[in-house]
């Protein structure tokens, strides 16, 4: 495959959005992570590497259950969601240590965990950063990707369209949905994650659902990628489209939203053993 996604550029759209993104850390970002976290199943001592980590909702627990006698490497491209993650922990984790970088040209490599929530979707090449996040765990090392499932997030995507501003609309198309084409379904994703070249993946899907409330509708588009369509919209346009878009979701009585993700958890197989 080795395609890009197609979607805009996430680091800048979020580096002037990181308090939207923690404002719905409760409602969202948490439960997703903490599922996620329960699946990769950090250990005492352990070295993980938590790529697109946002504001350190999956790298915070995932620091505690490792302690102080392990490391987690929390990485991400978007700096404001950085330093929201560093003022979060403060000095009371060392073992926790957030670096502004590309997680797909990240060096260090021979983690125990290597683990990604929702962030896979945002990589210029799907195939390529995936793979490289496989790279960076040790031979026999667990690897954890958890993706948006096929509906997720619908139809506020297709509701925050039909409130754009006529040419922003037009200019921007459909928004895609957040699930990832060829890992949509629990089967799909542990098939997916096999030819790229992970052992004895197990995939499941976590379902839920969210009530909307106003604030939390337009929460949902300000704090995750949906922001990207409002773009350089000013702030007139972007109370334009809130206006818009709530109405539509009253009008078409949309009072719940689907958040189910998948999380798979594999192995990177260790080599074959040398002839003697």
């Amino acid at each position: 495959m080795g395609e890009t996604t197609g979607v805009p550029d996430f680091a800048e759209g979020f580096a002037a959005a990181a308090a939207s993104f923690a404002e719905i850390d409760d409602a969202l970002w948490n439960p997703i992570s903490t599922a996620a976290v329960l699946r990769s199943h950090p250990q005492f001592g352990e070295r993980v590497l938590d790529a697109c980590c946002g504001d350190g909702a999956s790298a915070v627990p995932t620091a505690e259950l490792v302690g102080t006698g392990g490391l987690v490497d929390a990485v991400d491209f978007a700096e404001g969601l950085i330093e929201l993650a560093r003022e979060r922990v403060g000095e009371r984790m060392p073992q926790l240590r957030f670096h502004v970088a590309d997680v797909t040209t990240w060096e260090t490599t021979g983690y125990d965990v290597v683990q990604c929530v929702l962030g896979i979707l945002f990589f210029d090449d799907l195939d390529a950063g995936t793979r490289h996040l496989i790279g960076c765990a040790r031979p026999g090392g667990r690897v954890a990707i958890t993706v948006w499932a096929a509906g997720a997030m619908e139809p506020l995507a297709e509701v925050l369209t039909s409130a754009l501003p006529e040419g922003v609309a037009s200019e921007l198309g459909d928004l895609r949905s957040p699930a990832i084409d060829v890992a949509s379904t629990p089967g799909s994703l542990a098939h997916w994650l096999t030819g790229l070249g992970l052992a004895q993946v197990r995939a499941e899907a976590v379902q839920r659902h969210l009530d909307l409330t106003p604030e939390l509708a337009w929460g949902l588009v300000e704090g995750t990628g949906l922001r990207l369509a409002l773009g350089d919209l000013d702030d007139e346009a972007v109370a334009g489209v809130r206006e818009r878009y709530l109405a539509a979701l009253e009008e078409r009585d949309v009072q719940t939203v689907d958040v189910t993700t998948l999380i798979a958890v594999g192995r990177r197989p260790s080599p074959p053993p040398t002839a003697e």
